[in-house]
């Protein structure tokens, strides 16, 4: 993919195209640096190394697996992240429907019974801040959408989920117990600005 957009800007020019890796889950540690200047959006789901790390390293070795889900390096690299969650999964593994799964894996690095304990890769983990905004922005960017939406902005849809928890405050081991479920309650679903949801 990143030989053909290289090829497409050479050929066309540069351009705000927005290329998509869609499932942007291992790179090769020389393709890092290729991603700047190319306007790539890295989509990737999180929770999906949840699953993978139990069997990955077995498959492709330790030393692939260190460009595995490597969300810090993505986006230190010049990359647009664009989350989401895949869900319903795979005819492999079944996913739970819960958003929160998502941002848990991307903080910690962890399966859902908080292993391993330090984090798979713990140096490619995000702040919760950047999680959310490649949830929100990155994924409204990936689409050419963030003029109407990925921010709380004045003129922009309000399209909002309330949480009885703040993510932004409370650590991880809040948001999901020790066997896997989640904690955090979801308060509103509003969208376009209308409460279709109440608890």
């Amino acid at each position: 993919m990143l030989d053909m957009i290289e090829a497409m800007t050479r050929a066309n020019g540069p351009r705000d195209r927005r290329m998509r890796l869609v499932h942007a889950q291992v790179f090769a540690p020389r393709d890092f640096d290729r991603l700047k200047g190319l306007g790539v959006v890295a989509e990737v789901q999180p929770f999906h190394l949840s699953d993978d790390m139990r069997w990955m390293e077995q498959r492709i070795g330790y030393e692939r697996c260190k460009g595995a889900y490597a969300f810090k390096t993505i986006q230190s690299k010049g990359a647009t992240l664009s989350f989401g969650t895949d869900w319903p999964g795979t005819s492999a593994s079944i996913y739970p429907i819960s958003p929160i799964y998502g941002p848990y894996a991307a903080v910690t690095r962890q399966t859902v019974r908080r292993a391993p304990a330090e984090g798979w890769f713990p140096a490619e983990r995000l702040t919760i801040e950047e999680a959310i905004k490649a949830y929100t922005w990155g994924s409204a960017y990936a689409s050419f959408e963030e003029k109407i939406k990925g921010t709380l902005t004045d003129g922009k849809l309000a399209d909002i989920t309330v949480l009885d928890t703040n993510l932004l405050r409370a650590k991880p081991t809040d948001w999901i117990d020790e066997r896997g479920q989640v904690k955090v309650k979801t308060l509103y679903t509003i969208v376009g600005g209308r409460i279709v949801y109440r608890r």
